[in-house]
């Protein structure tokens, strides 16, 4: 079984993203914030990072630079979220 840690500090948006992952056979870890995040990708080894963009303290972009230099997790695969619809916003 393939494992998707899931960081996002939106908790509903959290709970219909784990339910909807899991009934299609994926195991999901989650972590509310960025630290907690490289906490749990470091101790769990996942197979795919889904990661927010927009978070307190240690946004998505900070977040994923401390993935890519850390040994045991940077060749992870990630995939950034953001709730952010204008291509202007995003660059």
């Amino acid at each position: 079984m393939k494992t998707v840690l899931l960081v996002d500090d939106e908790p509903d948006f959290v709970e219909l993203t784990k339910m909807r992952l899991e009934g299609n056979g994926y195991k999901v870890l989650t972590a509310s914030n960025g630290q907690e995040g490289l906490d749990v990708a470091r101790s769990q080894k996942p197979d795919l990072i889904l990661l927010d963009v927009m978070m307190p303290d240690m946004d998505g972009y900070q977040t994923l630079r401390k993935v890519r230099v850390d040994p045991e997790i940077r060749s992870t695969p990630v995939v950034m979220l953001t709730a952010k619809g204008e291509t202007r916003s995003m660059l």
